[in-house]
């Protein structure tokens, strides 16, 4: 398998790095932590590793150092294809390097394979009750597929520690690939009543076959809409909850089904995956009021009686960027080059003219740019998946790929179980008292 034999063939140097940074320099210091981190959520505190994607605050989230604009250009695309093949990113953020358009396809070739979803699966789904939310059956599938593990199979052998991410790979591969599987029979069962299971075409890529396994809409590029979104939402450095999550479950060597498990338990939070249904209602609120795209100036107006009213604009702000996240600006590109006369599309782009300006004026907002969500939830719309409950089982089928990106890396270089340690109240107002000189 293409992916086995490029990692395998990196192993040695990798381990020696890392080997290296925990014998001969573990007392080098890399940061501070202040109470402001401690007791505000650990905010900008250095301390995980991965080389698989980080978020540069100046220019965007990189994968495996590699810009937005520069992975949707060098990225591999099946003839005809705007957008790159999913399998390629996935061949990217395992191995480090751009695929060949031939190694992108053993990947998408390798999910071909693995597709099926299982009867017992199928069976689970359709027995839970009608009102269930769409998470919850989306992430009880994840579960449920622990039962096919590689890697605990071989744990329970005594498989040695070295080899702890060959099977870790194996579940990566079989998870991912029926993924859209999973997704798509929930969405056609719990909106249209459909029971049977869909079927993927080893023929067509794994953007395609979501599509075609939807059936939302008889608009021209949903596939390419496919594509994109589960390239731009694969991965965003390990700190963001549905990321760190999965970290967190899987050193303690759960397979990576568990860990992923956890990683949609938090990617199901308001704070978190949620946040994109949230973005689109606020868009279908202010075009309701004005009865279309309201003036620029009535726009301005909403948009403070918003904040004014005690509420967030949301889609707007974020942890680490201090610029227009580059995902939303691709999503954007797409809508303007395929609908940009829909109502939406125009909205969000004033919004994105007016909003950081309104932010600004407020000056409560470090960064008034808008991220992922200010947009995400426009395009799904616009090709007919209107049901805003399903918004985040998208976000974690392209999620996947970068958390078990990240879940055999962490296998390959041996790291710890994660065990921060606490602290009390008293001891930081002792903390305190000591740097007052008290």
């Amino acid at each position: 398998m293409i992916l086995h034999d490029k990692i395998a063939a990196q192993l040695p140097a990798w381990r020696e790095r890392i080997k290296v940074l925990a014998k001969d320099h573990a007392d080098v210091v890399v940061d501070q932590v202040t109470i402001g981190q401690i007791v505000g959520g650990m905010r900008d505190i250095k301390s995980l590793l991965t080389d698989v994607s980080f978020v540069d605050p100046a220019e965007g989230i990189r994968f495996r150092g590699m810009s937005i604009p520069e992975v949707l250009k060098a990225l591999p695309k099946n003839r005809g294809n705007k957008m790159p093949l999913v399998g390629g990113l996935y061949y990217l953020l395992m191995v480090g390097e751009v695929p060949t358009k031939e190694e992108a396809l053993e990947v998408e070739a390798e999910w071909a394979k693995r597709a099926e979803m299982p009867d017992y699966v199928h069976k689970m789904l359709k027995a839970m009750p009608n009102d269930t939310h769409p998470m919850i059956l989306f992430t009880q599938a994840v579960m449920a597929m622990a039962r096919e593990s590689a890697f605990a199979t071989k744990y329970q052998a005594g498989m040695k520690k070295d080899v702890y991410w060959e099977p870790a790979l194996e579940d990566s591969i079989d998870l991912t690939a029926k993924l859209p599987v999973i997704a798509a029979f929930i969405y056609r069962m719990k909106y249209f009543g459909e029971k049977g299971k869909p079927k993927y075409n080893p023929k067509l890529d794994f953007g395609a076959n979501f599509s075609k396994m939807m059936k939302v809409s008889d608009k021209k590029g949903y596939a390419e809409l496919a594509r994109l979104y589960f390239i731009l939402h694969s991965d965003h450095e390990s700190g963001n909850v549905s990321a760190h999550a999965t970290h967190l479950v899987g050193s303690s060597l759960s397979d990576v089904h568990f860990a992923f498990a956890a990683g949609l338990a938090g990617l199901a939070g308001p704070l978190h995956g949620l946040a994109n249904q949230e973005c689109l209602a606020w868009l279908l609120d202010v075009k309701e009021e004005f009865g279309g795209v309201p003036s620029r100036d009535d726009l301005y107006k909403f948009a403070w009686d918003t904040l004014n009213g005690g509420k967030v604009i949301p889609g707007y702000g974020h942890a680490v960027l201090r610029v227009p996240d580059p995902r939303f600006t691709a999503q954007m590109d797409f809508a303007k080059k395929n609908f940009p006369e829909d109502d939406l599309v125009r909205l969000a782009d004033m919004v994105f003219d007016v909003v950081p300006a309104v932010l600004k004026e407020q000056g409560k907002a470090k960064n008034p740019a808008p991220n992922v969500d200010a947009i995400s939830g426009t395009l799904q719309y616009y090709y007919g998946v209107r049901e805003f409950d399903f918004y985040t089982v998208l976000f974690g089928v392209g999620r996947a790929l970068g958390v078990t990106a990240n879940y055999v890396w962490a296998r390959a270089l041996g790291q710890p179980i994660e065990r921060p340690k606490s602290v009390t109240m008293k001891m930081l107002e002792d903390a305190v008292a000591k740097a007052k000189g008290g």
